[in-house]
């Protein structure tokens, strides 16, 4: 048993240098595009509900959206 505790590792490992699966890229690629139809969808809604809205103001109330996702 000691020989093998030599070689074994201690499991601090970098996650990164693993390979990526199907499932796991999926899911990031479902998250991606959840959020990208929750700002479309706000941009709309935004217009919708205040026309008077110029666009610099809603690209900040996006912008400010988009980092609090």
């Amino acid at each position: 048993m000691e020989i093998i505790a030599e070689y074994m590792s201690d499991g601090n490992f970098n996650r990164a240098l693993l390979p990526s699966t199907p499932i796991a890229s999926g899911i990031k690629m479902g998250k991606q595009q959840m959020k990208a139809k929750a700002v479309t969808v706000l941009k709309e809604l935004m217009k919708e509900k205040f026309p008077t809205l110029s666009d610099e103001e809603l690209q900040n109330i996006v912008s400010t959206f988009n980092t609090r996702l």
